[in-house]
């Protein structure tokens, strides 16, 4: 009972630290000016902005592509894709974890290739979802 909030707590405080620096990663710095020139490229709306752009063409010069709702868009699968990378890895080690502390319970073995095995099944059906994305959208999500 002892290593699995030992690993709960290691958990939480990774996921807390790694928390901390994507937000102030994304945080505006202190330099920013109340109105930007509308030609820099972190500008929208007159604000100068730290996480997407915002270029104001509509769709004769640059589409959707360059909207805002594109930016965020990405930023949030970005995101998604990182967190799926971070739990499953998680969920690998606290299999692997539970695996090696069997002692030749067939009980806790079944457990952790359980474990192993849903990790490795959500790792494929989220690999299926982005390439079905990849797919419907045209040209592609990324290009």
């Amino acid at each position: 009972m002892k290593i699995k909030q030992t690993i709960k707590m290691f958990v939480f405080c990774l996921a807390l630290v790694s928390g901390f620096f994507a937000v102030s990663t994304f945080m505006p710095s202190s330099t920013v000016s109340a109105v930007c020139d509308s030609s820099s490229p972190q500008c929208c709306g007159g604000v100068e902005t730290s996480i997407i752009t915002c270029a104001e063409t509509g769709e004769e010069n640059g589409g959707i592509r360059t909207s805002g709702i594109w930016g965020i868009l990405l930023l949030a699968i970005n995101i998604l894709t990182a967190g799926i990378g971070i739990a499953a890895v998680a969920g690998i080690v606290y299999g692997s974890i539970l695996y090696t502390s069997a002692g030749g319970s067939p009980e806790q073995v079944k457990k952790a290739m359980g474990i192993i095995t849903n990790v490795v099944i959500g790792v494929l059906a989220y690999a299926l979802m982005y390439a079905g994305l990849n797919f419907l959208i045209p040209g592609g999500l990324f290009t």
